[in-house]
């Protein structure tokens, strides 16, 4: 397709992406642009008649969906996992859809420390409670409630070694933490400060477990009560993967009756979580509200690998094709 100024082009779910500090002109340009914040599926039929491309963050385009719509050609996912829509049908009738890999990498890597250093040194916490005059009324010149942890020397088992699980290891090794990582790559293809190794060896003798991997039906709940049972008493486990990759009750358990020590989650099984999730009262479990991928920065990649994706669609020569 070349010079189709006039395709019609609808965002279903913008918002997440895009919360008005940025701009949609660069695809404006491309098309006659229409952004929700959000849609609903009652809405859904609606909203995408007539349209040529469809872009969609968290809003599922199933098999139905995508052969009710005879004008479509293009979706868009305004992310890295395209699980949101059925590839299969897409590739049936032809239609690219195109995802944005590797845009939030380093702010994905800086979050997982960003739960280990809040796990380590609490500073929210005691910021919180010198803030309602504690340290103001000490006895002492200084005072603490949990253990103060330091990171060297310690051992990150880092499951997955794609963008994010690299990005992860660099920063680890680089604060003096031996690196191990369950990994479909050779030995020879990593770095020498990266030792490769077995899922059940990795669990038993890391400090921290990092989760990197996809979302299969050979990761679904990897974490749980048998791997959990591996860890030591006074383990770390970071999610900033997908949510299905752990079994939420068993965590919970595990954290509440001191088989591990903290858990640091920027990603659940139900986005947003139900009020009974477990793991929202767990004993040391710091979750964040999926925002490791939405620093600025990344979602200004975000948007201009979006606009670039459609671009080159339209030009004939599709990128990042997920149905092909």
């Amino acid at each position: 397709m070349k010079n189709r100024t006039n395709m019609k082009i609808v965002v279903l779910d913008g918002y997440a992406a895009n919360p008005a500090d940025l701009s949609w002109n660069g695809m404006k340009e491309l098309g006659d642009l229409t952004v929700y914040d959000r849609t609903s599926p009652q809405e859904l039929m609606d909203r995408v008649k007539g349209a040529e491309a469809l872009l969609t963050n968290k809003v599922v385009l199933n098999e139905e969906m995508i052969d009710s719509l005879p004008s479509l050609k293009y979706i868009g996912v305004l992310a890295t996992g395209y699980n949101v829509v059925d590839i299969a049908a897409a590739k049936k009738k032809n239609i690219v859809v195109s995802n944005i890999p590797a845009y939030s990498t380093m702010s994905v890597a800086q979050m997982v420390f960003a739960h280990i250093l809040n796990i380590t040194q609490r500073v929210g916490y005691y910021t919180e409670q010198n803030r309602q005059k504690r340290w103001s009324h000490n006895e002492d010149f200084c005072y603490w409630d949990y253990p103060l942890i330091e990171l060297a020397g310690k051992q990150m088992g880092i499951v997955g070694l794609g963008h994010t699980g690299i990005a992860t290891a660099k920063i680890a090794i680089a604060m003096g933490i031996k690196v191990v990582a369950f990994t479909s790559k050779s030995q020879s293809s990593l770095s020498e400060d990266i030792h490769k190794t077995t899922l059940d060896e990795l669990f038993r003798t890391s400090d921290i477990v990092s989760l990197h991997c996809p979302l299969t039906s050979d990761t679904k709940e990897m974490v749980n009560a048998y791997r959990l049972e591996q860890m030591k008493n006074s383990a770390i486990l970071i999610n900033t993967g997908r949510g299905q990759l752990v079994n939420e009750f068993d965590l919970a358990e595990a954290l509440n009756s001191g088989k591990i020590y903290a858990a640091g989650m920027d990603v659940m099984v139900n986005e947003p979580p139900k009020e009974d999730n477990p793991l929202l009262s767990a004993k040391n479990c710091f979750i964040t509200p999926h925002i490791a991928w939405a620093t600025r920065e990344a979602r200004v990649r975000l948007m201009n690998i979006s606009i670039e994706n459609l671009k080159k669609f339209i030009e004939g020569h599709p990128q990042n094709n997920v149905a092909l």
